[in-house]
């Protein structure tokens, strides 16, 4: 791939990299939530079903944090593209 810009290539590597960065952490957040409600399930004290307890919001900042990942490294890929077909 020949970009007319060195900075081109560099967003491109960027791009790819913030990417699979962020799909990597919607995974391991899927994956890590899906561990932790197997484990209440498989407890045999439902208390904690019955009492109102407050919900762990880590697993929805890793999913936030994974498509800000996601978006930048899109709008990295656009830049890119830009660069190489109208720069």
């Amino acid at each position: 791939m020949s970009l007319p810009y060195p900075d081109g290539f560099v967003l491109l590597i960027m791009g790819i990299v913030f990417t699979a960065i962020g799909l990597g952490i919607l995974g391991w957040s899927r994956w890590a939530e899906r561990r932790y409600d197997d484990n209440l399930v498989s407890r045999t004290d439902m208390r904690e079903f019955i009492e109102s307890t407050p919900e762990r919001s880590g697993y929805g900042a890793l999913r936030m944090g994974g498509f800000i990942c996601i978006i930048v490294g899109a709008v990295l890929l656009g830049i890119a593209a830009f660069l190489h077909f109208w720069g």
